[in-house]
């Protein structure tokens, strides 16, 4: 794997904190305007039309410390409900709708995973937790997971067999979701990679065991803070972008339109505190999270975690972060580029290679959840790639 501090575009030597991330043009950062613009431009179109992609989105693209592009378009509340009958949304009045910026906060979804996975990373750096031990010798009560053997690389790796989820939202109150987690079995053999947001659920209780502190304490003190990502945190945030109107029979649940509680129905039963999902953040945090990681754990003076353990987690098949997956990193994917999407429409990738990093947040469940669809994603960490190629 590439130098996570890319010593050519702002990385930090030895003896040097990383710079910070300022902002900047696409030349001061070594990017190509035209592909950069083209970047914006397309981004600015997913917000519009009749049935558009999204109905706002915010896009940062950056190179070493700085900042090329950020840009917002559309509406982070658009619609009053969605009609089932139309298979529409119901408009709100152009003076009552809030338009998008650079600074909304969005429902992360299952980026909320890459943080719980850092919480996990900082546990091994300093040997409190082993990657290869067993869940159960941790948290016996959790008895599936103690018989089959899971261990806390199978959690980070998706390959603990677990299904992709389980309808605690459905169970009558804590106690019958703490049963139905702990006797939760495998449904496919360890070792079989099975994407499932189970896994970080086990791996924040093994945490909050271990360190006899909740996970939102944990991402607060251990990675927010220190970072001075201010905006990032776990719910309510009242001024976020909205999200679903949340009916059944197409949710999981009956609560009507959401703006700033958590969108997942299973988080939002666990209290809005969740290893899977529940994190709030901006575009500008998301880009500090990420110039992080590409400087080796470390921002201005403040580090998170260590080179090596950085590595671990961002080399192939990676721990919580998805590497080289060109169905939303594009041309980005090949050398190592890493990252992750959330349903309610958010996305990040960072590319050790090139040093860049994109971050795009969108409400695409505003109104109603609908089929995924990730081109968007990819076509613009393509351009991203593009332009830094052309320099």
């Amino acid at each position: 794997m590439p130098p996570l501090a890319a010593q050519g575009h702002g990385g930090s030597g030895p003896l040097t904190a990383p710079r910070l991330l300022r902002t900047g043009t696409p030349d001061r950062a070594g990017l190509d305007p035209d592909e950069i613009g083209r970047l914006v431009s397309e981004v600015r179109e997913l917000t519009r039309g009749p049935r558009p992609w999204c109905a706002g989105a915010v896009v940062l693209a950056g190179r070493g410390p700085v900042i090329a592009a950020e840009a917002a378009e559309g509406w982070a509340v658009r619609y009053a409900s969605y009609d089932p009958e139309t298979d529409a949304g119901v408009e709100l009045p152009r003076e009552w709708r809030v338009p998008m910026r650079t600074s909304t906060p969005f429902d992360l979804a299952s980026l909320t995973k890459l943080f719980t996975t850092v919480a996990a990373v900082q546990q091994l750096e300093r040997g409190t937790l082993g990657i290869d031990a067993l869940v159960g010798a941790y948290v016996p009560e959790f008895t599936a997971a103690a018989a089959h053997g899971i261990t806390v690389r199978q959690l980070l790796t998706h390959t603990s067999g677990l299904r992709p989820e389980l309808p605690l939202y459905d169970c009558p109150d804590a106690a019958a979701r703490r049963v139905a987690l702990r006797r939760e079995e495998p449904v496919t053999e360890p070792g079989t990679y099975v994407y499932s947001d189970l896994n970080m659920l086990l791996l924040q209780h093994v945490l909050e065991r271990l360190t006899r502190r909740p996970l939102d304490v944990l991402v607060r003190e251990g990675i927010t803070r220190p970072l001075g990502m201010a905006d990032t945190g776990f719910g309510p945030r009242p001024d976020a972008a909205a999200t679903e109107d949340q009916r059944r029979p197409w949710a999981k649940a009956d609560r009507g339109m959401l703006r700033g509680t958590v969108h997942d129905e299973n988080a939002w039963a666990l209290g809005g505190v969740a290893g899977h999902a529940g994190l709030f953040s901006t575009a500008r945090d998301l880009a500090v999270f990420c110039r992080t990681l590409l400087c080796g754990g470390s921002y201005g003076r403040a580090r998170i975690l260590g080179p090596d353990f950085v590595e671990l987690m961002l080399t192939a098949p990676g721990l919580g972060f998805g590497i080289d997956q060109p169905w939303f990193m594009g041309q980005l994917a090949g050398g190592g580029a890493a990252g992750h999407t959330g349903f309610t429409g958010t996305s990040l990738v960072l590319d050790p290679v090139t040093d860049t990093f994109l971050v795009l947040l969108a409400n695409t469940v505003h109104p109603v959840r609908r089929p995924a669809d990730s081109a968007p994603r990819a076509a613009a960490a393509t351009r991203l790639a593009r332009a830094a190629r052309g320099r």
